[in-house]
Order: C-alpha cells, then sequence, then structure tokens
C-alpha cells in the first residue's frame, strides 16, 4: 500500500509534468482549413522524425515552415525519405497557420507526378 506522502508525490509530479506535455504537441486548430494553399517549391531541408516530419521549402524568396505527417503514414503511401532531397521541386496543398506566418500543415505532397496523401 502507498503511504499519502507517495500518493502526494505521484500528485505533485502529474501535475507539474503534465501540463508541459500538452503544450509540447500543438493541435491542428491553428490552421486554416477552410482554404487550401498550393505551393509549388523546392526543398531547402527536411527532419524525418516523430510525432511528425518537418520540411522547409523555398516559396517565392521566402524559406517556408512545413509540418508533414508521422513517418509510418507517410512511408505506408509511399512517401520516403530519400524522394525528399535538397534541390527537390515539389507541389503542396497545405493549410496555412492561423499564428505563424509563413508555417504550413501539408495536406498532400506532389512529387515526380505522384500525389501522396498525408492525412
Amino acid at each position: 500500500m502507498r503511504t499519502p506522502a507517495a500518493l502526494m508525490t505521484i500528485f505533485l509530479l502529474t501535475a507539474v509534468c503534465l501540463p508541459g506535455a500538452a503544450r509540447a504537441h500543438h493541435g491542428w486548430t491553428s490552421y486554416d482549413a477552410s482554404r487550401t494553399v498550393v505551393i509549388k517549391a523546392s526543398v531547402a531541408e527536411l527532419t524525418w522524425g516523430n510525432p511528425h516530419s518537418m520540411m522547409w521549402v523555398m516559396h517565392e524568396g521566402d524559406r517556408v515552415e512545413v509540418y508533414l505527417a508521422p513517418i509510418t503514414r507517410m512511408v505506408s503511401r509511399g512517401l520516403t525519405q530519400d524522394m525528399l532531397p535538397a534541390g527537390k521541386e515539389i507541389q503542396l496543398e497545405a493549410y496555412a497557420s492561423t499564428r505563424n506566418p509563413g508555417e504550413f500543415r501539408a495536406e498532400r505532397i506532389i512529387v515526380d507526378g505522384k500525389t501522396i496523401e498525408l492525412r
């Protein structure tokens, strides 16, 4: 049986750690899903990782940040890391962030004539 002190320690640790974990992952509500933006760009940088991958593309002279899907989803739908090398020309259909100009959430990506659904 746990002592009251042990239970209090568990409670306090949970109370301190849980809000930070919730803030660590943003929700998708901060993107304008009422309007799809088409971005034709070249890949500048790719970070292939979880909880979702990130890509930066050069679009109209600006470096734009794009949130991608989790790796398992992208790979299961036919998109691999080696398909997105720096300099590769791609097309994205994405939603713009309502909070951060120059940030997007990709819904689909067209690479080498192939359309990959990311959501």
